[in-house]
């Protein structure tokens, strides 16, 4: 018994330095509320008064975790991108019936009190001490803001034994929590007005199923803002914040109901409402009330028109390295300031174009169709790299197994949301042109391309690149290749882009070098939908298009083209501003993204080239743009007639079109009932083309057609080099000067001569030719018989190649595995 005494003593010594430490504060010892019966009273007094002058005064409020705002180029909202589900808002955004509520129920002499409500604070300290769970409450609304600040800030921090402590009840540590507490809530009342406090609780209480701040449960509750809540709305929100997680509408429905009541009944009580208004709000139920609104994620919540564009942008956001010094080095870093800092990013998107390009992305390719197409448009301003649009044939839902309905953006690399990538076919053909004419080869160069078509396929081995394909090996076996039509012999350069020539193209890439294509492909911005470069795979990978790109790097590849020779990487953003409204540093569309990676005057020649596509006799005819506006661009079809493709520019606009198969099967697009047809077969001429047009008119409605500067006179018909004779030269030696004059060579047949056997004979051309032409060396076998006549001199015709490649064997596939498809 005497024991048990003792023990009761002692615990409740540290009880009254708690309580008279509290009572001091208060001014209250001068009331005679100090126990005169306890000796020790007076030193535990005072080092309670010691501690609590101890404790931290400078108490700052949480920058509170709130949504990001994304916005169109014309300022219509995108996307709000949240990790809590919280909108900020000002108090006069917040009906008073809803402050009323909040404030009857959790602290009714709000407006009265210097922050601390005396008779609760001992209540709370006698219960903690004494190790017992504080049942009856005694937090002032100022002190919950507080303690719910505290808590927000240590998880932010990830600091949870701060955050354990910003909520622990028992014991000793709940006394220090509460007089730290109190504490801060007796400076902050000092610091900030009511109403200040009053408007930092209701944005920052959790309100129950991820509902943060009275706003956010305004919208997901009952689908309106707060400032338009009713009593009964505001008082079931109200009575949420005790106990969100027991006793929200959705998975608590009779609990939620009940704690409304009770908030009515407090109103009442305090006179705040009538006896009528109180019996009628209670007689509304909650299947009458509620109008629940998911809080969705940021891209799902911005519609089919938006949502892969709004993906790509929070992407592009967490990976740019350009954003480093302005949302983090990390993308954890940045994450925390997309999701929860309060950004208003205003993106590039134009939301007429991005409408008219799913709507005709849609016609051509109907989502969930039955052959399980796909379909993808990027358009991209080529003077800036800003993305205009971006649409595909499917809806934004995520873990669907519908065909039609997935969260993969076709349009961009995998490490935007991406697919693998796609074949692109002949729309390469544009990058083997540029280094032609890098190589000095003119718009007038002609090409000797094996015959071949549809059904006849021309064979090649590494000995038609001079054993230099490109990373192919050594003997490895010939390889086909096929044309859409039964083409051959000498053509333009031109034709063959126009017609979409696949064997003139590999007569084109052995004159110029296989390595040196996918070279000017690096250069230009293409690069593999993975991130890598284009592989050194041979002629197959490199110039028939054979590896997987995405959409939006072709436009960006092509737009170096439209933009005299300078690639812009694409930015979908031109501004982001902080919470604060001001705007944050980045390098903007059109300034550090832009560097020149083509010469002007080979960008004009292209151009000129490839309009051919997209006039009479080209592959593009019937998708030429209205009233005669110059555009110049390519089809592309792989080999299996799987993938499909039209890009095409002007100089304000570049945009890319990709029609196949995206789940990865190759069955060929044969026998299609699509809109526009039936096809028999699919090419980038049936659907690429004609959405491209539809795309292209719209989005270029009004603007001047400015068409494309012309080629200069070298461009067009070359860059004129004399060179000496090289008969009686040895190989070596004859090769190492002509190439010094900018001569692509090759080592011809043996002929007769009166030279020596194993030297140059003479050559398929000379005095003149184009800087880049190929050269053959004929090579002496000796003097023929004297029963054989002696070879003229000087040389014959070439023999056949009129483009400088006398031994026939300057065009060639490589890679081994099938070639490109038609174009």
């Amino acid at each position: 018994m005497k024991a048990g005494r003792t023990t009761n003593i002692a615990s409740i010594i540290p009880l009254l330095g708690a309580f008279m430490g509290a009572a001091v504060v208060m001014g209250l010892l001068g009331a005679g509320l100090v126990m005169p019966s306890v000796g020790a009273a007076g030193a535990i007094t005072r080092t309670g008064v010691d501690m609590f002058d101890a404790l931290p005064t400078e108490f700052t409020a949480a920058t509170l975790s709130q949504q990001s705002k994304i916005f169109d180029a014309r300022g219509n909202v995108i996307a709000t991108p949240h990790d809590e589900n919280r909108i900020i808002v000002p108090l006069d955004q917040v009906a008073p019936v809803m402050q009323k509520a909040q404030i009857a129920i959790e602290d009714s002499r709000f407006y009265e009190h210097g922050g601390v409500d005396v008779r609760g604070v001992v209540r709370a300290l006698v219960s903690n001490a004494s190790g017992a769970v504080n049942t009856s409450g005694g937090s002032t609304l100022t002190q919950q803001y507080v303690k719910l600040t505290l808590l927000d800030t240590a998880l932010k921090a990830g600091d949870t034994q701060a955050a354990q402590a910003a909520v622990t009840q028992r014991g000793l540590a709940g006394i220090t929590r509460k007089l730290q507490e109190l504490k801060y809530s007796i400076q902050l009342e000092k610091e900030q007005t009511k109403d200040q406090i009053l408007q930092g609780y209701l944005n920052i209480v959790y309100y129950g199923d991820q509902a943060y701040g009275v706003q956010a449960a305004a919208k997901h509750y009952f689908n309106k803002d707060a400032k338009d809540l009713s009593l009964t709305e505001a008082a079931l929100i109200a009575g949420l914040a005790q106990n969100p997680g027991t006793t929200d509408p959705i998975h608590n429905p009779d609990r939620a109901l009940a704690r409304r009541n009770i908030v009515l009944d407090r109103m009442h009580e305090l006179g705040l409402i009538t006896d009528k208004e109180m019996t009628d709000a209670k007689a509304v139920t909650l299947d009458q009330m509620l109008k629940v609104t998911a809080a969705p994620t940021a891209c799902q919540a911005s519609g089919d028109k938006y949502a892969y564009f709004c993906d790509y942008v929070i992407k592009w956001l967490e990976l740019d390295p350009s954003l480093e010094q302005t949302l983090g080095k990390t993308v954890d870093e940045r994450k925390a300031k997309i999701f929860g800092g309060g950004l208003t990013i205003q993106t590039t998107l134009d939301p007429d174009l991005a409408q008219k390009a799913r709507d005709e992305v849609l016609a051509h390719v109907p989502k969930g169709n039955s052959y399980n197409i796909g379909a993808a448009a990027v358009t991209l301003d080529p003077n800036t790299g800003a993305v205009k649009s971006m649409a595909q044939n499917t809806n934004y839902i995520l873990n669907s197994k519908n065909f039609g309905e997935t969260v993969v953006n076709w349009g961009v690399d995998t490490k935007y949301g991406g697919s693998g990538g796609f074949q692109f076919g002949s729309t390469e053909k544009a990058f083997t042109l540029v280094t032609a004419l890098e190589k000095g080869l003119p718009i007038s160069t002609s090409v000797n391309a094996k015959q071949a078509g549809p059904n006849q396929a021309a064979s090649y081995t590494n000995a038609d690149f001079n054993n230099d394909a490109c990373g192919v090996p050594k003997g490895t076996p010939a390889w086909n290749v096929r044309n859409d039509e039964t083409a051959g012999g000498q053509m333009t350069i031109t034709q063959a882009t126009a017609r979409s020539i696949n064997t003139a193209f590999i007569a084109l890439a052995g004159q110029v070098g296989v390595c040196a294509v996918q070279e000017t492909e690096t250069r230009m911005g293409l690069h593999r939908a993975d991130g890598n470069p284009i592989s050194k795979v041979g002629p197959s990978g490199i110039i028939l298009g054979t590896q997987e790109v995405s959409p939006m790097t072709v436009a960006s590849a092509y737009g170096s083209l439209a933009n005299n020779g300078i690639h812009c990487t694409p930015i979908p953003v031109q501004a982001i501003l902080g919470p604060d409204g001001k705007e944050l540093p980045f390098d903007k569309p059109g300034a550090k993204n832009c560097q020149q990676v083509v010469d002007p005057e080979v960008s004009h020649g292209v151009a000129n080239i490839m309009t051919a596509v997209l006039s009479p006799g080209g592959t593009g005819a019937k998708s030429a743009l209205d009233g005669g506006r110059i555009a110049a661009g390519k089809t592309g079809t792989t080999d299996k007639n799987n993938e499909t493709w039209f890009v095409g520019y002007t100089p304000q606009l570049t945009t890319a079109v990709w029609v196949g198969t995206p789940l990865g099967n190759s069955q060929a697009l044969d026998n299609i009932a699509l809109p526009g047809g039936p096809y028999r077969v699919v090419f980038g001429a049936s659907i690429a083309a004609p959405t491209w047009k539809a795309i292209m008119d719209y989005a270029l409605a009004g603007q001047p057609n400015v068409g494309f500067p012309p080629p200069s006179d070298k461009v067009a018909n070359g860059d004129k080099v004399d060179f000496q004779s090289v008969s009686g030269q040895r190989i070596d030696d004859a090769r190492r000067y002509l190439e010094q004059l900018g001569f692509t060579v090759t080592v011809g047949r043996r002929v007769s001569s009166n030279y020596r056997a194993g030297v140059v004979a003479y050559t398929d051309k000379t005095g003149t030719a184009n800087r880049g032409e190929t050269i053959t060396l004929l090579i002496s076998s000796g003097p023929a018989p004297q029963s054989q006549p002696q070879q003229p001199q000087p040389p014959p015709p070439p023999d056949n190649n009129g483009n400088g490649n006398g031994n026939g064997n300057g065009n060639g596939n490589g890679g081994g595995g099938g070639g490109g498809g038609p174009g």
